[in-house]
C-alpha cells in the first residue's frame, strides 16, 4: 500500500482528532492552520483536508479561498452526517469523508482521488506525435518538422481532437459540437473552410494527414496510412470481338477471302 502525504487544515491538537482512521493507515499526515496561509511554505501534498466537523462557515470560506487559489493538491472536506445537507457545488472539493468513516473507506477514497488526479494531469499535459507532426495540449501549440505551426484557435482545437481519435470518422456534424460546441450557430461549410486552411499550412506532403471520407465527413490519418482504401488497378481485358462468318450449309466459318465468292454464289442459288 502506497503512502500519501496528507495536509489536514485544523484546528484540532492532532490529526486523529480530525479522521481517527488515518492512526491506521500509512498515510502521512502534516497539521496545519486553517487558513490559505499554511499553504505558505509549498510542499508537495497529495491531498488538502479540511476540517468541517467544528464550523462549518469557516470550512466553506476555506475550500472556496484554496479553489480560487488553484493549488496543486486536491482538496478534502471532513464533514460530520449534520453537515451533509449544507454541502454544495460552490465548496469546490474533489472528495468528501466523514470522521466516522473506517480505514478502508478512507484509504479507498483517498487513492482513487489520488489516481484521478494523477490521469488528469497526465492528460492535460498529453503530447500527441504523429511522425513530424507534434501536438502539445498544454501549451496550444503544434509543430511541424520542430518548426511552430501558425494556428488560431480552433484550427488548433479541430486537429487536436482529429488526432486524439486518430482512425475515426466524423460528420461535419460532430465536428461542430465538440469543437464549436452545441451553441455554435454555423454551417457545415465552417469545417470544411478550417479544413482547407488546416491542410494548407500542413503542406502538400502532410495534409494528407487529414482525410476525406465521401459523403461522411474528415478523420485523422496517422502517417504511413491511406485516407482511404484504394481500390485495386486492375485492367479487365475485354474479349475481342470478331466477325465471324459461316458457310452457306452452316459449315465452319469462311475465310475473308472466299465472301465474296460465296455471296456470289448465294445471289445465282436465288435466283434460278
Amino acid at each position: 500500500m502506497s503512502s500519501l502525504e496528507l495536509l489536514i487544515l485544523s484546528s484540532a491538537p492532532n490529526a486523529g482528532a480530525v479522521l481517527p482512521a488515518l492512526s491506521l493507515l500509512p498515510h502521512t499526515a502534516h497539521l496545519g492552520a486553517p487558513e490559505v496561509s499554511g499553504l505558505l511554505e509549498r510542499r508537495s501534498y497529495d491531498a488538502i483536508l479540511v476540517d468541517g466537523t467544528q464550523d462549518l462557515v469557516a470550512a466553506r470560506r476555506l475550500c472556496g479561498l484554496l479553489a480560487s487559489a488553484d493549488v496543486d493538491a486536491p482538496v478534502v472536506a471532513v464533514i460530520g452526517e449534520g453537515g451533509l445537507v449544507a454541502l454544495s457545488a460552490e465548496w469546490g472539493v474533489a472528495e468528501i469523508l466523514l470522521p466516522t468513516a473506517g480505514p478502508a473507506e478512507v484509504d479507498a477514497r483517498l487513492r482513487l482521488l489520488h489516481g484521478r488526479t494523477e490521469q488528469q494531469a497526465q492528460s492535460e499535459g498529453e503530447v500527441l506525435t504523429f511522425g513530424e507532426l507534434v501536438i502539445e495540449e498544454a501549451t496550444y501549440t503544434a509543430r511541424l518538422r520542430n518548426k511552430p505551426m501558425e494556428l488560431t484557435y480552433k484550427e488548433f482545437e479541430l486537429l487536436k481532437y482529429l488526432a486524439q481519435h486518430a482512425g475515426r470518422v466524423f460528420t461535419r456534424s460532430q465536428l461542430l459540437q465538440e469543437v464549436w460546441g452545441y451553441d455554435f450557430f454555423g454551417g457545415a461549410r465552417t469545417v470544411d473552410v478550417h479544413v482547407r486552411r488546416l491542410r494548407a499550412k500542413l503542406g502538400p506532403e502532410h495534409d494528407q494527414l487529414i482525410g476525406t471520407v465521401r459523403n461522411v465527413g474528415y478523420k485523422f490519418v496517422r502517417p504511413g496510412t491511406t485516407s482511404q482504401p484504394q481500390p485495386e488497378s486492375r485492367t479487365e481485358s475485354r474479349p475481342e470481338r470478331r466477325m465471324v462468318r459461316f458457310g452457306t450449309d452452316g459449315s465452319d466459318p469462311a475465310p475473308e477471302s472466299n465472301v465474296a465468292e460465296l455471296l456470289g454464289r448465294s445471289i445465282q442459288r436465288s435466283g434460278r
